[in-house]
């Protein structure tokens, strides 16, 4: 039993890191770039997104973020980001990111496929 368990959760795991088109993501991540930026970018108006999945919140050493976002605890798991993205002021109240969110899951697994693409750049700028 225990067994098949694992096999379910890693087979669950592997079919989730597989959703999403990192082309379209980086298409869609234009809209984002105003604020935010990745590969071997710097904080700009927003914190860099370098590395952003399994990242602790706040964590950009070259950003100034909220009290709330500094004190929320999150690491950034690809089930934290689809929050995020979906209600920003929902899983962090009181943040500073002026965005209402994402209504559509498909552009949000297409964001985070592209995201995992950055998940090798240095984590820390």
């Amino acid at each position: 039993m225990f067994r098949f368990l694992v096999l379910a959760v890693l087979s669950t795991q592997a079919a989730h890191a597989a959703v999403g088109d990192p082309l379209a993501g980086k298409q869609f991540f234009l809209k984002c770039a105003s604020c935010h930026q990745v590969t071997h970018a710097r904080s700009g108006f927003g914190p860099h997104l370098n590395g952003i999945i399994n990242r602790p919140a706040a964590a950009a050493t070259d950003y100034k973020y909220s009290e709330a976002m500094r004190k929320s605890g999150i690491v950034w798991s690809e089930d934290k980001l689809r929050a995020f993205l979906k209600a920003p002021d929902k899983l962090v109240p009181g943040n500073a990111m002026r965005f209402t969110g994402i209504g559509s899951d498909k552009e949000i697994d297409d964001l985070l496929a592209y995201l995992r693409t950055t998940s090798t750049v240095s984590k820390l700028r």
